[in-house]
C-alpha cells in the first residue's frame, strides 16, 4: 500500500516535491528554503511547546525575531543572492500561521515580488478548513499539518487547550474540537490541490503505538507524506524519553503501511533558510543584515 501511494504522489505532485527539500530526498540535498518568521501567536497549547526568541537554540518554534509582510519579502530576495538554489519560501511560525493574518498577507505579498518560488505553510490545522479558500489563492501550493493523535484519549495528554472563537477549551474537548478541524482542514486543501505533509511528533508512551492510525485517518482524508519528530523533551514534557533510534524505525514502519514516510527532516528553527541536506544555516547571515525599521506584532 505505502508503494502505491509513493507512486500516487510523484504522478501526481512529482513536479512540486522533487523541487521541494522537506518533502522528497532528492530536494532535501539539492534546493534550498527559507522560513520567514512572520507569526507570532497560537490557538492551541502543547504540553511540549515552548516558544522563544532567541538566536542560539535550533529547533521549532524559535527565531531571533519578528518580521512583518513588507520585510519578510525584502529577506526573499537577499536570500534568493545568498542561496541561489532556494526554491521554496516557506511560514512555519514561530507560533501557528493561521492563529494571526500575518502569514498569509506574507505569502500575497512574496507572490507578487517574488513569482516563481513554491510556497509552503505550516499549521496545526486548527483553522485551516476556514481559510483554505485564501490559502490556494495566495498561491500555496505545499502545506504541513501537525497531527499529534486522531483519538481524543491520546491527543488530550499532548495538547491541554484550544482556543477558538474567543472560547478556551480544555481537555476532551479540546481535542475533539482539534481532530475534528484538522481532519476536515486536510480534506478541503486536499480537494483544492494542495500537497499535505503530515508531522506527528513522536513521544514514547503516549502516541508511539497510535502512528499507525494517524497515516491511516490522515491519508484517507487527503494527506500524500508523513514525517515523524522526535520529541525535544522540554517544557510539560521534559520528563518524557526522547525516542530511540529503534523506536522511530518501528514507528515509520506502522506509518508506511499507508503512507510515504519523509526520513531527512531536521526540526529547524523557524528562520532557518539554506538547503538542509547541506548542514549550514545561512540564517544568521541572513538575518543578521539590518532592516530600514522596527516591527511588531503587538
Amino acid at each position: 500500500m505505502a508503494q502505491a501511494a509513493s507512486e500516487e504522489t510523484a504522478d501526481l505532485f512529482g513536479h512540486l516535491v522533487r523541487r521541494h527539500p522537506c518533502f522528497s530526498e532528492e530536494g532535501h540535498f539539492t534546493r534550498g528554503r527559507i522560513h520567514l518568521p512572520v507569526s507570532p501567536a497560537c490557538n492551541i497549547r502543547c504540553r511540549f511547546c515552548k516558544r522563544a526568541f532567541n538566536k542560539i537554540e535550533n529547533r521549532p518554534g524559535v527565531a531571533g525575531r519578528l518580521l512583518s509582510p513588507e520585510q519578510a519579502s525584502q529577506l526573499v530576495a537577499k536570500a534568493l543572492e545568498l542561496c541561489p538554489e532556494l526554491t521554496v519560501a516557506g511560514i512555519a511560525g514561530p507560533g501557528d500561521t493561521l492563529a494571526t493574518p500575518h502569514a498569509l498577507e506574507t505569502f500575497e505579498r512574496i507572490r507578487r515580488d517574488h513569482p516563481g518560488l513554491i510556497y509552503c505553510l505550516s499549521t496545526n490545522g486548527l483553522l485551516l478548513e476556514r481559510h483554505t479558500e485564501r490559502i490556494a489563492a495566495a498561491g500555496v501550493a505545499t502545506l504541513t499539518v501537525t497531527v499529534n493523535a486522531v483519538d481524543p484519549g491520546v491527543l488530550e495528554r499532548i495538547c491541554s487547550a484550544v482556543v477558538l472563537d474567543g472560547r478556551l477549551l480544555q481537555g476532551r474537548e479540546a481535542a475533539e474540537t482539534l481532530i475534528r478541524a484538522q481532519l476536515a482542514g486536510i480534506r478541503r486543501a486536499a480537494e483544492a490541490g494542495i500537497v499535505i505533509k503530515i508531522n506527528t511528533v513522536l513521544i514514547p508512551g503516549v502516541n508511539d503505538g497510535h502512528v499507525e492510525e494517524i497515516a491511516r485517518r490522515t491519508r484517507a482524508a487527503g494527506a500524500t507524506l508523513l514525517n515523524l519528530i522526535p520529541l525535544i523533551p522540554q517544557h510539560k514534557m521534559s520528563g518524557f524519553p526522547a525516542p530511540d533510534c529503534f523506536q522511530l524505525a518501528e514507528a515509520r514502519a506502522a506509518a508506511e503501511r499507508h503512507l510515504p514516510v519523509f526520513r531527512h527532516c531536521r526540526q529547524c528553527r523557524a528562520d532557518a533558510c539554506g538547503i538542509p541536506g547541506a548542514k549550514r544555516d545561512l540564517g544568521p547571515l541572513l538575518y543578521g543584515q539590518p532592516f530600514e525599521e522596527t516591527f511588531s506584532h503587538g
